[in-house]
């Protein structure tokens, strides 16, 4: 306790506090952005820390990352465009409310989801964190393959089709595999292309889907419903009865969303689709997700915000990143001359517990900025299509640019509006063919590495606990959604 009084003291100093504060507002600006992720934000500002010390540095890049994970919400609600990966399932249900007129209340769920997750993760960070890394020590490739199964198993349970999910689903893992072989590096599916051989980028894609084909379906729809009803917002805070009701999705989403993140490269992607299947399937009105639900954009964002303190936990313990952000702040660790691992705790604790106090202090700052910001932000869904169209398109091309610096995701974000396009009018959801990308190349890496680890032995998914909980959850889903839809055809032949 000591030393955390003591690192709240130092986070509270004239000088952090405000830099705190200036990082969240930087970062929920680039998350706010298609494109322009938390991560690009923290590596323009890196160079800027070089100079100062490592507390103000690192509170600094800490409020960045905070922000910019809640900053994605606010475009996936307002115009169907999410600023980050991460907020791509928020869209689900946020933006449905926006066009119902609830587009201030829908940012407000988001800004306190968010906080509450960043928030409750940062305390299972500060008393857990050696015991849970521990956990995460157990895992092999065999875990990290029944991870990725069972992320794939949602896909199944976020598609209204069954076979049109698992088709694009297909397509998604299909993807996954263009690029070079990570074992033997031959090129696969290139056509000779070598932009391809590092393989297809998500960031260009998920603004095609859906920031793309958004601008594609604005323009097709016109002016009349170019955009969302939001003639007058009268409420940013919900209810206290949706507040209440809301509390149990919090606690879960937010232990979701904190194991997920301890994963490395499962991300906030994942946190938040495996929350969102977890609060449907828990749901008493699981047919009202996807319509504009309180619950949908509450587990969402809670889970994507408790990544940051469960990224945390291998990044400071064991010296390994658990997202892209966090091998950035790693880095930046480096740079100021600490390195990562149990020495950490041991030797400079008078370090670790101010980063512990400026993730409490970074969600504090997410939720008076949000809330204070929430109703002129909300007025974007106003600006008449002339204006909005324009915007969107530059925003959407600058942040697939930005992604890598290449042109080549121009054209892959302009390729992937057209296809995020053409299933709209199949109705058809585009959201599978993200969780392919993300699961395929995962999935296919950690299933050679275990046949290789137990000598071609494939029960060694089974013979491992952790491994064949996972694998027999991720079956159950599969056979109880597909026993769904054969009681739901039969009555309608």
């Amino acid at each position: 306790m000591d030393f955390i009084s003591q690192g709240v003291r130092i986070v509270f100093e004239p000088a952090n506090f405000l830099l705190v504060a200036f990082g969240v507002f930087t970062g929920v600006v680039f998350g706010a952005i298609p494109g322009l992720t938390a991560t690009l934000a923290i590596s323009l500002l890196i160079p800027m820390t070089f100079g100062m010390d490592a507390i103000p540095a690192l509170v600094l890049l800490l409020g960045i990352y905070c922000g910019g994970i809640y900053g994605g919400s606010i475009t996936a609600i307002l115009v169907n465009a999410p600023g980050t990966p991460g907020a791509a399932a928020t869209l689900m249900d946020g933006h449905p409310m926006a066009q119902k007129g609830r587009a201030g209340e829908a940012l407000g769920i988001a800004t306190i989801s968010s906080a509450l997750g960043g928030l409750l993760s940062a305390i299972i960070l500060i008393f857990l964190a050696k015991q849970i890394a521990r956990l995460a020590l157990k895992f092999s490739a065999q875990e990290y393959f029944a991870v990725a199964i069972f992320g794939l198993s949602i896909i199944v349970s976020l598609s209204k089709d069954l076979l049109k999910g698992i088709v694009t689903g297909l397509f998604g893992v299909l993807l996954g595999f263009i690029g070079l072989d990570s074992f033997t590096s031959v090129p696969r599916f290139t056509f000779g292309n070598i932009r391809m051989m590092s393989g297809i980028n998500m960031i260009p894609v998920i603004i095609g889907l859906f920031a793309i084909a958004e601008l594609f379906r604005l323009v097709e729809e016109g002016e009349r419903t170019g955009k969302a009803n939001v003639k007058k917002i009268n409420r940013i805070l919900p209810s206290l009865a949706v507040f209440v009701r809301l509390i149990p999705t919090f606690l879960t989403s937010s232990v979701i969303g904190t194991l997920v993140g301890i994963l490395p490269g499962a991300g906030a992607n994942m946190a938040a689709f495996v929350s969102y299947d977890v609060a449907k399937h828990t749901s008493k009105h699981p047919e009202k997700f996807g319509t504009g639900i309180e619950e949908g954009v509450a587990a969402c964002e809670t889970a994507n915000n408790a990544v940051t303190g469960g990224a945390m936990v291998p990044m400071l313990t064991l010296g390994i990143p658990g997202d892209a952000v966090t091998a950035v702040l790693l880095s930046a660790l480096m740079v100021q001359g600490y390195a990562p691992g149990p020495t950490l705790f041991n030797e400079h604790l008078d370090i670790v517990y101010p980063i512990f106090a400026a993730m409490i202090m970074a969600n504090i700052w997410v939720l008076i900025q949000g809330l204070l910001l929430s109703r002129p932000v909300a007025r974007i869904a106003m600006i008449p299509q002339k204006y909005l169209v324009p915007s969107i398109s530059v925003f959407a091309m600058v942040g697939a640019f930005a992604s890598t610096g290449y042109l080549w995701d121009l054209f892959v974000a302009l390729v992937f509006g057209v296809v995020g396009y053409l299933l709209s009018k199949l109705d058809t959801e585009s959201m599978p063919i993200i969780l392919g990308l993300l699961l395929g190349s995962m999935m296919e890496t950690k299933f050679r590495q275990a046949m290789q680890l137990s000598d071609g032995d494939w029960t060694s998914f089974f013979t491992r606990p952790i491994s064949c909980v996972l694998l027999l959850i991720a079956i159950a889903t599969l056979l109880w959604n597909a026993w769904k839809e054969i009681r739901y055809l039969r009555p309608a032949r």
